[in-house]
């Protein structure tokens, strides 16, 4: 069994704990989903049902009583009748409940007695309409309205019991899950726990053998059992330990132990390595280097001349940063990947490169490893695929969700008390924050993915900077921050995308209102300079600190101990449009002192004024 193989064996129980939790998950929430129909599905047409008859029974009874007094009536009686008819159908096709189908049955009985009633008042001589009224009809009013208020409590009693059995299977649910995802996580530890520690059983006897040889014991060996990468790389340095030996007795092994040593180590490596010196001549090179890179083959010596135009490009570049005092190259992400053709298809090689120091420490060379993260950006556009279709599928379920909150909030469905309105209030602020964190994830996922178009057209600045006030005023207000814009003296105008730019304004004015204390300040300014005009953002925050200046704009970084109301996607995503549209952005802060924001966008050209 290869080590790959054994590396992902080790992994299995880990994965069951996923699976198990994933399915538990599942269960409780499929569980959780009928709990509201379970509720509504039977009784809540009932309910409106009877309300609705309730409301036609006191739409007739004002009919009737001006009918008797001589008033002219509101509405047309038999439009409420039709009404009230429906609606006794409606419920007398959805007997749900026990007793509901004798309590639907007396209300037909004293439906049919007051219609009788209704139509003997209209008939009867003026005179004795009224007396008729009170003596016959209000009391067959009274009857099917308590008929009908008997079928209204017995199904809101029914939603009731139905609610309370709902919450008590939540609750038991709940524990489910938490058991389950006890139990799985502990198990899947204990299997991969002892599973790693038996693959990594040669390693201990490989790395105790390598501190004896170390140590100048030349007969010591790695004795490992298998055929795995680990066992070939014992049997590989039991062959360098004989070989040591031998050369230990004679002065050109003496000579050359440092050597074979650091070759022995670099081509050990998988990824290509190359040793350059201060002229940028290939030292040394590892195997890896020899096959993907194409080096040394037909028996040239190796040259930084060979390689393809590109890969070239990436080590000059990289060998200019370390020789010109900057430190060791790091890259900052898989942008910085070069893509090569070898024999197994295409690869994307991550450069890094620490310097090589001489005994008096000056810089002599690079060393320079081409890391193969081909697999790596395989996985990375997996996970961008993955983050974008969930995020698509969230919107619609997510905008319906807000229409009913909102719907809620706003009263237009019913009245609400006052507790319900600040738990309305606290899932409306919340919905609107998922709802922004899904909007920056489908513009990730056009950014990394290539799609994002710009749709160009010339900007009036003083607009931009007024319509990006405007959308942040209330929320200064309720903060109590000063919120002023700083327009240019001048109209100017900025080519560009006007909603891209306006999310890059909003996204900015949000970040600087959400950390100023309340009685703070916030500005947001323009001027031209040069062919572009520079947008700021200044505010009186609490600022950052500059070791976190850097790593600012990365994607989803966000600096440790601030209030953040996103995912850390904001200012990555702005920095990304602005390199779109050919500006540049950045920040200026300290804490304490407040931060400024700033980008550029090119100007518009001056359109000539009229005649």
């Amino acid at each position: 069994m290869t080590l790959r193989a054994k590396l992902i064996l080790a992994q299995a129980p880990l994965a069951l704990v996923l699976v198990l939790f994933g399915v538990a998950s599942v269960t409780t929430i499929s569980l959780l989903g009928q709990g509201p129909e379970l509720i509504l599905k039977d009784n809540y047409r009932s309910v409106l049902a009877a309300e609705r008859m309730l409301q036609s029974l006191e739409r007739l009874e004002a009919v009737a009583l001006a009918h008797s007094t001589g008033r002219p009536a509101e509405g047309d009686p038999a439009e409420w009748r039709s009404r009230f008819e429906k609606e006794l159908l409606a419920q007398e096709h959805n007997i749900t409940e026990p007793g509901e189908d004798a309590a639907t049955g007396r209300l037909r009985q004293r439906w049919s007695e007051y219609q009788h009633a209704f139509e003997r008042i209209r008939s009867a001589p003026s005179r004795e309409q009224l007396t008729y009224f009170f003596e016959a009809l209000e009391p067959a009013y009274r009857r099917a309205q308590a008929a009908a208020d008997e079928i209204l409590a017995l199904n809101q009693d029914a939603m009731a019991s139905k609610a309370e059995r709902s919450r008590r299977a939540a609750e038991q649910n709940r524990t489910l899950v938490v058991v389950a995802t006890i139990g799985a996580l502990t198990l899947g530890l204990i299997l991969s726990l002892a599973m790693t520690a038996r693959l990594l059983r040669p390693l201990g006897v490989l790395s105790q053998t390598v501190r004896r040889i170390g140590e100048g014991d030349l007969q010591a060996r790695a004795r490992v059992e298998g055929k795995d990468e680990i066992a070939a790389l014992a049997g590989e340095f039991n062959t360098m330990a004989d070989r040591l030996a031998e050369y230990r007795s004679s002065s050109l092994g003496e000579l050359l132990q440092a050597q074979q040593a650091s070759q022995a180590a670099i081509d050990s490596l998988p990824d290509p390595v190359l040793v350059l010196d201060v002229q940028g001549g290939i030292l040394n090179l590892n195997r890896a280097a020899e096959t993907m890179l194409r080096l040394g083959a037909g028996g040239v010596p190796p040259a930084v001349e060979a390689l393809e135009p590109a890969l070239r490009a990436v080590v000059e570049r990289v060998r200019i940063h370390v020789l010109s005092g900057k430190g060791a190259y790091l890259p900052h992400g898989f942008e910085e990947a070069v893509r090569i053709e070898s024999s197994e298809g295409d690869r994307h090689l991550l450069p890094r490169a620490p310097p090589l120091y001489s005994e008096q420490g000056g810089i002599i060379g690079v060393t320079i490893v081409l890391q193969d993260v081909t697999r790596l950006m395989r996985f990375d556009e997996l996970k961008n695929d993955l983050v974008a279709t969930v995020a698509h599928e969230f919107r619609t379920p997510l905008t319906s969700l807000r229409m009913a909150i909102h719907l809620c909030a706003d009263e237009l469905v019913g009245p609400l008390t006052d507790k319900q309105a600040d738990l309305m209030a606290a899932a409306r602020a919340d919905c609107e924050r998922l709802q922004g964190i899904v909007d920056d994830l489908l513009d990730l996922s056009r950014i990394q993915s290539g799609r994002m178009e710009l749709k160009l057209e010339q900007i009036e600045v003083r607009t931009l900077l007024e319509s990006g006030a405007a959308a942040l005023r209330s929320a200064a207000d309720d903060g109590r921050v000063e919120l002023f814009v700083s327009p240019p003296a001048e109209s100017v105008e900025v080519q560009g995308d006007r909603e891209r730019i306006q999310l890059v304004l909003t996204n900015l004015l949000g970040n600087a209102v959400r950390h100023t204390r309340p009685g703070g300040r916030v500005e947001v300014g323009a001027f031209v300079a040069g062919s572009a005009v520079r947008f700021e953002v200044r505010d009186t925050g609490e600022g950052i600190a500059r070791e976190h200046l850097d790593r600012i704009f990365e994607k989803s970084y966000r600096v440790p101990g601030a209030r953040s109301g996103g995912v850390g996607l904001g200012l990555f995503i702005s920095r990304e449009i602005i390199q779109a549209h050919g500006g540049t952005m950045g920040v200026k802060s300290e804490p304490g002192r407040g931060s400024t924001f700033w980008f550029t966008i090119p100007a518009a050209e001056r359109r000539p004024a009229a005649a």
